[in-house]
């Protein structure tokens, strides 16, 4: 096993102190969003000794990070395999892979994450007094609903308007989120999804169509190396409406937390995460790379053996 040198990127919604904190490094003022260890080509990782990890590697599937947001990313979703090539065919996305992420926190981390079952948000816009919104979406259900709400056939600032005094963590977000991105249908598509906290060491899995944001918080994401990501909304960045609409799965979803535990599966990229306790033994099996939460990170080879010293998270095979 080897060290490893990750690749720091400063987007604007990072959070200024958490990966320094974690690197030993002095803050400098700039937000310090991801720390990346992988061989994508917009941050390639190198060993301790100068050597591009690629050159050992290959290129790998995944891409291994320490997220920090200090303020909400956009709202997005993540073509399937048949939606990213056919969209790569078409110049739509930059490459033919899909996108699966997952996201383990590290401090308390809110998030949105996929629709909410129908019932629960019936409650939610009742509770809030969002009656056109909540007429549609028991009439037609969550997909009707999202493509009215884009496409101008219900009206966002009514419900936006509607969580002024509400005081629903959803509302608050609504809130919140209007103050940056005012009057956008995607604040208001807010509404129909999972809010989560996640407590240190619980997981959140983003599979294709999973209409998501992270809010808030720090924690290690591992993905598919692959830069398809629709935005919809909450983001200065360009948006795609209609291939937001295309590729989003508007299918509830009951259970958006992981069950706890110390591995956690990424079958569409053939990896998983596991946390590995201090003094816990670990064989590699592929080309893994593991991140020690004294900010230590390492790349260890087929056959390497890794005991930390720290709580660690390490990406290894995904079981069949």
């Amino acid at each position: 096993m080897q060290r490893v040198e990750g690749v720091v990127q400063h987007y604007a919604w990072g959070d200024p102190a958490f990966i320094p904190d974690l690197l030993g490094l002095e803050p400098d003022g700039r937000p310090w969003a991801e720390l990346w260890l992988g061989t994508h080509p917009n941050g390639p990782s190198r060993l301790d000794d100068g050597t591009p990890l690629e050159d050992r590697t290959g290129p790998l599937p995944y891409l291994l990070k320490v997220l920090a947001a200090a303020e909400p990313l956009s709202l997005q979703t993540h073509p399937t395999v048949d939606q990213a090539r056919d969209g790569h065919a078409r110049g739509i996305f930059p490459d033919p892979n899909p996108k699966p992420e997952l996201l383990c926190a590290l401090t308390p981390f809110q998030a949105l994450c996929g629709v909410r079952p129908v019932e629960a948000t019936l409650d939610l816009l009742h509770d809030l007094g969002i009656e056109q919104l909540a007429d549609v979406l028991a009439a037609d259900g969550p997909a009707r609903a999202l493509n009215g709400l884009y496409r101008g056939a219900i009206d966002a600032r009514p419900a936006i308007e509607a969580c002024r005094t509400g005081d629903r963590p959803e509302a608050e977000w609504v809130r919140k989120l209007d103050v940056r991105y005012p009057g956008e249908p995607s604040v208001a598509a807010t509404l129909l999804l999972n809010l989560v906290v996640l407590e240190p060491g619980q997981a959140l899995r983003l599979d294709a169509g999973n209409l998501h944001a992270y809010l808030h918080g720090a924690g290690i994401e591992l993905m598919g190396a692959s830069d398809n990501v629709v935005r919809g909304g909450l983001t200065v960045k360009p948006v795609d409406v209609d291939e937001l609409l295309r590729t989003v799965d508007a299918t509830p979803l009951d259970t958006p937390v992981l069950a706890d535990g110390a591995r956690y599966e990424l079958p569409a990229a053939g990896v998983a995460l596991v946390r590995l306790a201090p003094g816990e033994p670990h064989t590699a099996t592929t080309h893994e790379l593991a991140i020690e939460l004294t900010g230590t990170t390492w790349y260890c080879e087929p056959g390497d053996v890794f005991v930390p010293d720290e709580i660690t998270y390490v990406v290894t095979d995904s079981n069949p």
